[in-house]
């Protein structure tokens, strides 16, 4: 398994792809780029030391990589701000609220536990983009680092800012709490013993909920069962909720930046319908343009036709939808995968801003209807269904996957067609999206239509599209060579 490297970050199973020696480098170059932006930004500031924020998930590699990471900033002439625990939004709040220079977060997100990684985030704590990644590798290749002088090396202090993430989205207006506690919600909270275990119950008793049963909520980085919050996943949580008699449920990744909800009868309200749901809401009190990924629902683009504001979508990864975010002035947005962006608070998928949004929008919904529980509440919206599925071709590289996707596409002019990330090919009655992983070797094949079992086999004719063409690829260049 080789090292994975993108605009989230670098990230790999720990003592194989992710050792000691490349967190070094890869922290040493991200010193010596965030020194230099500070430079080019200029201002009186300019000659300071560059002031780094870092924060962690729970998973047991992540107190010795912190440390690591922390010493090496350190000694590149870094300031560093360690908040321990913490989220990879509120890391990205504290970011910019300790006007700092850069973060860094310890976290792979979703990955089992043997896995870690680094995301790196620029001084306004957004993830960088590519051009910055660029950069920041050549850097890396040419080791043209920056280390400091006995009487430059950098300090390492210690903050928290659970208090003042969960403040800031209290005081979001649309926030009614007295709304919210005149439901008497009964909820099942779920942190799979992550960097959530503790801040999600506190902003959820803080909310206004007056009963709240947690699962998984210790913060000890073992966790117990793949943390990724997809329905393969949730089974037990599905069933304890069920058993306890909650309105509903509320589960998190390890790091926090995804959201997934479970209805009262133990189904999921579904993984794209975060964000569609909590967009819905949120148009009504400030319209604007939405976006999400090309690998998102098309439910979202519905909502938007509803409130009469445009929906754009863009390459997959959160840098990239923040982007056309901020080209679009966008007022929410996000990825399907639970992941809800709301610029009001600031620019990165934030799990806790999501249940607070989600959590308002269930209470006002039930308010104008007099009652009525969540799977009905999830039935007022657009019913799409999507299949998710993989294909692992080793050894592929760029141009072969290009002229895989170009022979794909070329098959079907009757559709819709993109290239932006991969290949979407968009037909009336579904849409099938083809794209190489930004955090495993594989293709990516995600489509959707009115039913489940249309959807699953959009994907799989794709699937065999794809590795049709491949080995017809591969039959050719043999021939050639």
């Amino acid at each position: 398994m080789s090292l994975m490297i993108s605009v989230s970050g670098i990230r790999g199973v720990v003592g194989k792809s992710l050792t000691p020696e490349n967190l070094t480098a890869f922290t040493m170059a991200f010193a010596a780029w965030t020194a230099r932006r500070k430079r080019a930004r200029g201002g009186e500031n300019s000659l300071e030391k560059p002031k780094i924020v870092i924060g962690r998930d729970t998973r047991p590699t992540g107190g010795l990589i912190t440390e690591l990471v922390a010493s090496t900033l350190a000694l590149c002439g870094c300031d560093v701000v360690d908040l321990g625990m913490a989220t990879t939004p509120t890391v990205e709040l504290a970011t910019a609220g300790e006007q700092a220079d850069g973060g860094l977060i310890v976290t792979a997100s979703h990955n089992p536990v043997e896995w870690n990684a680094l995301k790196m985030l620029n001084e306004n704590g957004e993830f960088l983009v590519a051009s910055d990644v660029d950069l920041l590798l050549e850097i890396a290749a040419d080791r043209s680092f920056e280390a400091a002088g006995w009487d430059r090396i950098g300090s390492i202090s210690t903050n928290s800012y659970d208090a003042r993430h969960i403040d800031g989205i209290l005081r979001l207006p649309c926030i009614d709490r007295n709304l919210i506690a005149g439901m008497n919600f009964r909820v099942l909270v779920d942190g799979v013993e992550g960097a959530g275990s503790f801040v999600l119950p506190e902003l959820c008793r803080h909310l206004g909920i007056t009963e709240i049963k947690t699962l998984a909520c210790e913060g000890t980085g073992i966790f117990p069962r793949n943390p990724e919050p997809v329905e393969e996943n949730l089974k037990g949580t599905m069933a304890i909720l069920r058993s306890e008699n909650c309105d509903f449920g509320i589960i998190v990744d390890p790091d926090v930046d995804r959201l997934a909800l479970v209805c009262e009868d133990g189904t999921l309200f579904g993984e794209e319908y975060t964000l569609v749901a909590c967009a819905d809401f949120y148009l009504k009190h400030r319209p604007g343009a939405v976006v999400n990924n090309l690998s998102s629902s098309r439910a979202l683009a519905d909502i938007a036709k509803r409130h009469n504001v445009e929906c754009f979508s863009a390459k997959v990864g959160e840098a990239n939808v923040i982007e056309v975010m901020k080209e679009r002035g966008a007022t929410i947005g996000g990825e399907g995968n639970g992941g809800v962006i709301l610029p009001e608070l600031h620019y990165g998928r934030d799990a806790l801003a999501g249940t607070a949004l989600f959590v308002q929008a269930f209470a006002e919904w039930k308010t104008a209807n007099c009652g009525g529980t969540l799977s009905e509440f999830r039935r007022t919206f657009p019913d799409y269904f999507m299949s998710k599925k993989k294909v692992v071709l080793d050894g592929m590289s760029k141009e072969s996957l290009d002229a895989i996707f170009s022979t794909v596409a070329a098959k079907h002019p009757d559709a819709s067609s993109s290239r932006l990330d991969g290949l979407k090919l968009d037909f009336p009655e579904g849409w099938v999206h083809m794209r190489p992983s930004n955090t495993e070797p594989i293709i990516r094949i995600y489509s959707e239509a009115g039913s489940k079992e249309l959807a699953d086999n959009l994907a799989d004719s794709f699937i065999a599209e794809i590795r049709s063409t491949s080995e017809s690829l591969v039959a050719v260049r043999n021939v050639q060579g």
